[in-house]
């Protein structure tokens, strides 16, 4: 039998242990690693929901994967690719894919009566998949988009109607500038969508892609590009090197050079600030830790005092010092775990307070969200209390050593 765990428990579970400050000292260390915890699993909710949403969201936008023109890279007036059925084909049976479709971008003026507003017009097929969109109309519904018909449907931001003052199913019309010529459609308001992302919100229209082909002046199989959704966002590395080695550096039925860019490529001031949470996250798990073990061993100190008299008479009986500190460490273990099992129920039950409630509303201007996201990863919380649990009972190893200085023949005069 392990006699110092037998002892360690034959301590933790003395209720009738009538000590002023010994019983107090647990309680403070339960709830100093139960706060810490808590805290450590909220706020690793919060990073992940929030990197997790706004990953959704940019992706939503742009896909995992361009194939365009390289000839983009240079900037001013886009260059189209020939996105045949052949390119679309290949494409789509690449390792990793899971769907690809075409896109084609121009810009123009979206004027009223009272008011106009310059915004980029995505002219996009049947083939698109508008699961993204559909997450966030608002108003009115989202068009069949065709590549072979203008139904001059529109979808804009909630965004681009406020300023506008529209809602769905008004009618206005579009200017298009090109080599000093201005062509004008007229368009119907189909639907409105709000993401909550500035970026694209302020400026983005949705049209069909023949329309934008037309405008641009562009044959029915070409496009600005071609976006690709990868089978795992995990795996989204090891896809982007397929592209790059059968992709890259190829050329269309028209002989345009195609390259590709990852949502990393396009859009990296985003996943840069995404990844500056990281550094946060650390922080605050480094200070929680510590809030954690200086309670333990505040409150390892108070009981190793009030034992005093306890350590003295087990060393009388020949129980030597490794023996006695192994006894107070398995007690430590006990309040570290009882500490951990209320800091899940307390961080795991605001984690999912916030799911189902939304209680905890954020500015969406400032945060892209409208409501404080959390997602609740269940490995990665297990992983924290294990964590939790060694980091604890390691920092309290050194404060252990003191019994190795109490003597049993002064311990028995101890008061």
């Amino acid at each position: 039998m392990n006699f110092p765990l037998y002892i360690a428990k034959k301590i933790y579970s003395d209720q009738g242990d009538k000590r002023k400050v010994s019983r107090p000292a647990i309680r403070i260390a339960t709830i100093g690693v139960a706060i810490g915890l808590a805290v450590m699993i909220v706020t690793v909710s919060v990073v992940l929901g929030f990197k997790h949403t706004i990953r959704d969201k940019v992706v939503g936008f742009g896909s995992h994967i361009q194939v365009h023109n390289i000839l983009n890279y240079n900037g001013g007036d886009p260059h189209p690719i020939c996105a045949n059925d052949s390119l679309m084909k290949v494409i789509s049976h690449l390792d990793g894919v899971a769907h690809a479709e075409r896109f084609s971008m121009t810009q123009g003026i979206l004027k009223t009566d009272e008011d106009f507003l310059g915004v980029a017009f995505k002219g996009i097929a049947a083939e698109y998949d508008t699961t993204f969109l559909s997450q966030h109309i608002t108003e009115g519904s989202i068009p069949q988009f065709s590549d072979s018909a203008s139904h001059y449907k529109l979808l804009i931001s909630k965004m681009i109607a406020d300023k506008l003052r529209l809602k769905a199913g008004d009618k206005l019309y579009g200017y298009f500038i090109d080599n000093e010529d201005v062509r004008t459609r007229k368009f119907t308001i189909s639907g409105i969508y709000q993401t909550n992302m500035t970026r694209f919100d302020e400026t983005l229209c949705f049209t069909d892609l023949y329309t934008a082909n037309k405008l641009n002046g562009w044959t029915e199989n070409q496009a600005t590009g071609i976006e690709v959704l990868v089978k795992d966002f995990k795996h989204l590395d090891a896809t982007a090197n397929v592209f790059i080695d059968n992709v890259n550096r190829t050329s269309d039925e028209q002989g345009n050079a195609l390259t590709t860019e990852t949502i990393y490529e396009l859009y990296p001031q985003v996943f840069s600030w995404l990844e500056l949470l990281d550094i946060n996250v650390w922080i605050i798990l480094a200070l929680m830790v510590c809030v954690a073990g200086f309670t333990m061993i505040s409150g390892l100190l108070i009981i190793i005092l009030e034992r005093t008299q306890m350590i003295g008479i087990l060393k009388a009986l020949g129980a030597r010092n490794k023996t006695v500190r192994h006894t107070f460490l398995w007690f430590s273990v006990f309040i570290i775990s009882q500490g951990l099992f209320w800091g899940n129920i307390v961080g795991i039950g605001i984690v999912l307070l916030q799911q189902y409630t939304g209680l905890i509303a954020l500015d969406p201007q400032t945060y892209y969200v409208s409501e404080a996201p959390m997602e609740l990863n269940l490995p990665l919380i297990a992983m924290i209390n294990v964590a939790t649990l060694l980091i604890c009972v390691f920092v309290l190893i050194a404060p252990s050593y003191l019994i190795s200085h109490i003597h049993p023949a002064k311990s028995m005069r101890y008061e």
